[in-house]
């Protein structure tokens, strides 16, 4: 084996020329970066007496799930038989090591330590007769035409796919396997079968024999027949329950989401308002009637105050006809001050009309403002297209002028969102994280990319040098230019978008975790 193992080396570093990108917003396209061809290399006294190779996942950054029987040569003779693993992207294969094999389930658990490939998430949920279906791998027949060394079958070049329909899920040998009809061959061994969101719902494994002009038909180990594989060899993986819907019908059903909130809003409002504008006619209306019973009180004791007045003016009449002037001046002044104190009651009686206090005005809307605290934002699945990412709990600590959790600076776009464009080294995947002004929104848009588009989009990164928060205008603007030339290098649509409804959190529920 000491002489074998630099030639298989050797023959797994060939460096090689990589194929055209795959469509970097196509769900399929990019389900196909994790799938890689498995090869096996039997040598006896340093010559190449065997090659044979199958298909593999991904499901996490170094390891693969294949077939049992892709890999049995290896495990039949470790010491002649060296497993390879040929990634659909980039410039090289590597060696391989057997990490779990269940051959009752007919799958193996290989593993990758010179490199890291986008790890594939597994499909949970109920998978209906009829489904539309994808297989990804590489078909022995494509190779017989395509092949013209043995170099070829260690080129990375993007994987065959194959559409069909699931027709329904049978158990053989008690094994739980979806019958599709999606074509395959052999070399598709131990690829994927995938939703129209390119997450794995089954891994092929055989397919019928077409005698005699029969139509045949793919079997593929069932998801929930990989998902105890992984589990019994303590390996974890992403898993995603949620159905697969389009990215124009999560928009629309994120915009019929946010209408039925904006008339939900507009209907509390105007429910405010309504008993607002209720309370203050009730308010009136009771103004107006002590309006009204002072002005009739003032107005009946004017005429009490002028019928006295009035007698007492006539007493000083009687009382001067009589000459006695003393009682005569007295009542005489006590009814002119009488009638004169009528006059003045009823020339100053309170009008009938009433104006209440301002402040029972209606109430107004709520003005949009700048969000600053702590926000714990949960996911609205029926707002989002769910493909490979988990949905747990956000918390976001928002500052002043748009710092994210104390190390992050977002910009304000024009649509008053505040957002910033992450691009990690070690992930091929883009994210666009935002933030409405009133910190009521979270959204993440990811775009899983084709190994040249990540490069530029990390060329362009590599031009932003401000790395944490600052209130410097000049920084600011030149953040945002770099955001917008790494936007322009991304698809027109993301593979998945995140939406997250966020309330106000505070003590032990907010521990940053948002970028």
């Amino acid at each position: 084996m000491t002489r074998i193992l630099p030639l298989l080396l050797a023959l797994f570093a060939i460096i090689l020329t990589p194929t055209a990108p795959a469509h970097a917003a196509d769900d399929i396209s990019a389900a196909s970066r994790s799938v890689v061809r498995v090869v096996t290399v039997a040598m006896v006294d340093g010559e190449v007496v065997g090659f044979g190779h199958g298909s593999g996942i991904a499901i996490s950054p170094t390891r693969i799930v294949t077939n049992a029987h892709v890999v049995e040569s290896a495990v039949k003779y470790p010491d002649n038989v060296a497993l390879g693993v040929v990634p659909s992207e980039g410039q090289k294969s590597y060696a391989a090591k057997l990490i779990a094999i269940d051959t009752a389930r007919d799958l193996a658990l290989i593993e990758i330590t010179e490199a890291r490939l986008p790890a594939a998430a597994i499909f949970t949920g109920p998978i209906e007769s009829g489904a539309d279906i994808v297989a990804l791998g590489y078909p022995g027949n494509v190779d017989l035409a395509t092949a013209r060394s043995a170099n070829d079958y260690i080129t990375p070049r993007t994987p065959t796919r194959s559409e069909g329909n699931l027709s329904n899920t049978q158990a053989v040998d008690g094994v739980a396997m979806l019958i599709h009809t999606a074509k395959i061959s052999r070399g598709n061994s131990g690829g994927p079968l995938v939703d129209g969101c390119g997450r794995i719902v089954g891994i092929n494994t055989a397919i019928t024999r077409a005698d005699d002009g029969d139509s045949p038909f793919a079997f593929a180990i069932a998801g929930r027949e990989l998902t105890r594989f992984l589990t019994d060899a303590n390996q974890s993986y992403a898993s995603i329950g949620t159905p697969c819907v389009s990215l124009a019908e999560a928009d629309a059903r994120d915009r019929a989401a946010v209408d039925a909130e904006s008339r939900a809003s507009a209907e509390a409002n105007a429910a405010k308002n309504a008993a607002a504008q209720l309370d203050r006619d009730l308010k009136q209306a009771r103004a107006e009637e002590d309006a009204q019973a002072s002005r009739e009180n003032r107005i009946a004791l004017a005429g009490v105050l002028f019928v006295i007045g009035a007698l007492a003016a006539g007493a000083g009449l009687l009382f001067y006809s009589q000459k006695n002037m003393r009682n005569a001046k007295i009542a005489g002044g006590a009814g002119a001050v009488l009638m004169l104190g009528a006059a003045i009651l009823f020339v100053t009686r309170p009008d009938a009309r009433a104006e209440i206090a301002a402040e029972t005005a209606p109430v107004a809307a709520d003005a949009p403002k700048l969000a600053a605290g702590n926000f714990l934002c949960t996911i609205r699945p029926d707002r989002s297209r769910i493909t490979v990412s988990a949905t747990t709990d956000v918390p976001v600590t928002i500052g002043a002028g748009g710092c994210v959790n104390g190390r992050t600076q977002y910009t304000k776009g024009a649509d008053d969102r505040w957002q910033r464009i992450l691009v990690p080294n070690e992930e091929a995947t883009v994210t666009v994280a935002s933030i409405d002004s009133t910190g009521r929104d979270y959204r993440v848009d990811r775009y899983l990319l084709d190994a040249e588009t990540m490069t530029k989009a990390r060329e362009i990164r590599a031009g932003v040098t401000l790395k944490s928060c600052t209130a410097d205008a000049d920084a600011l603007a030149g953040l945002a230019a770099q955001q917008d030339a790494i936007r322009s290098a991304l698809p027109a649509s993301p593979n998945e978008r995140l939406v997250y409804r966020c309330q106000p959190a505070t003590g032990a529920a907010v521990k940053a975790a948002a970028p």
